[in-house]
């Protein structure tokens, strides 16, 4: 399953939409929830970034992802 992370680059300031960045995980996950939470936990661990929200992206979401360019998966 694909997940798209929001996240804000430093815990240090209030989060604003316009600063607000994106990555994208592919977690092996048997439900939408323990995904959701295993992304968050990954990226927590590996970043010092503040998420905001952890979404599954849908087989339309993500071709739609895909066709905008910028779509790529980050790994850790």
């Amino acid at each position: 399953m694909i997940y798209k992370v929001f996240y804000q680059e430093t815990k240090d300031r209030n989060p604003r939409r316009e600063t607000t960045q994106a990555l994208y995980l592919d977690i092996d996950a048997k439900d939408e929830l323990q995904g959701r939470i295993k992304a968050r936990k990954l990226v927590e661990e590996k970043t010092s970034y503040n998420i905001e929200f952890v979404e599954l992206l849908s087989d339309m979401h993500l071709n739609y992802e895909k066709e905008s360019g910028s779509f790529s998966l980050t790994e850790f």
